[in-house]
């Protein structure tokens, strides 16, 4: 009998929660920068394998820990990410609350520490030491026991079972997939086995542009844009190939950010768009005509009803 259940991706801001994902499934479908917010939506990606199938929830980071549980955020942007996040928590069958091979603990570790452990009465827990790789396997040994230590402390129960991996090297990888599966119940696949991903290729696309945006643009423009695509249609080139035409516009909070967006001579938005083109080329394994604009639309990241056409419902995750 295989198994079949959610998983979910969990933990602060640039721990390397997309990264994983991207890594255990075997393919880039969630976008990667250093920066924070790089992740606003909940995505689903999907590994099937013959024990069965596994759909991963990869998160916002959980920023702010500490004023969520005032209800105070930044923006409605911030509560929506942070909603969005919590969210999964009572969705999954396991929880995969991710860390750095750092010490001391930090504190939004221990205040996320609090709300997972209050999530994980009834749900397994898989502490994931991520980015093993970069420290000495000697470092590992205390960051282990000091998360073990304080999770007792927090909860008085036994430390959740703890994998060091790296995503990277990927080692530690197979571990974990099997680490998964055993929490998981028993079932058949929640979608085909060949799909893996719930996204669209226009919201795949989407997140495409918006990465190269983050890892092109300097540190005070990334937080205050959004990608939202116009046009996707197909159409046949000469000699009958497959063209897929793109229109998106690069939405910013400020003009003197649409300067910075668009570039001296338009040179930065052409980076963009060629670094991006690359990338749905290879998604969509067709030729793709792209074009970018770049349009202001002032404080949108506190307003709902464009907050929404991006995609982030900021009132819909508010009930659940």
């Amino acid at each position: 009998m295989t198994k079949a259940g959610f998983a979910t991706i969990i933990g602060r801001p640039n721990v390397g929660k997309s990264t994983l994902m991207n890594t255990l499934i075997g393919q880039k479908i969630a976008i990667t920068s250093y920066k924070p917010q790089t992740t606003r939506n909940q995505i689903r990606t999907i590994y099937t394998d013959d024990n069965g199938q596994i759909v991963f929830l990869d998160t916002p980071g959980m920023y702010g820990i500490s004023k969520a549980a005032e209800n105070r955020f930044d923006d409605y942007l911030g509560e929506y990410m942070y909603r969005a996040a919590q969210s999964t928590l009572r969705e999954v069958d396991v929880i995969l609350w991710l860390t750095e091979p750092k010490l001391p603990i930090k504190e939004e570790d221990r205040a996320l520490m609090k709300v997972i452990a209050e999530a994980a009465a009834k749900t397994p827990v898989i502490l994931v030491i991520s980015k093993a790789d970069t420290v000495k396997k000697a470092e590992l040994l205390p960051v282990i026991e000091a998360y073990a230590g304080e999770w007792t402390s927090l909860t008085g129960r036994p430390a959740p079972e703890i994998l060091p991996v790296s995503a990277r090297t990927k080692m530690g990888i197979e571990d974990l997939k099997d680490a998964i599966f055993s929490s998981l119940p028993e079932g058949e696949p929640y979608y085909d086995t060949e799909q893996v991903t719930t996204e669209t290729e226009r919201q795949i696309a989407q997140e495409m542009i918006r990465e190269k945006a983050l890892r092109l643009l300097q540190d005070e423009v990334p937080h205050g844009i959004a990608v939202q695509i116009t046009k996707m249609k197909y159409r046949k080139g000469k000699g009958g190939a497959l063209i897929c035409d793109i229109e998106g516009d690069v939405i910013c909070e400020r003009e003197s950010h649409k300067a910075i967006v668009i570039g001296a001579g338009a040179d930065m938005i052409r980076k963009i768009g060629t670094a991006a083109r690359k990338d749905i080329e290879n998604m969509l394994d067709t030729k793709v005509n792209l074009k970018l604009f770049v349009k202001v639309r002032k404080e949108w990241k506190d307003n709902d009803n464009v907050l929404k056409s991006f995609g982030y419902d900021r009132k819909a995750v508010r009930k659940l």
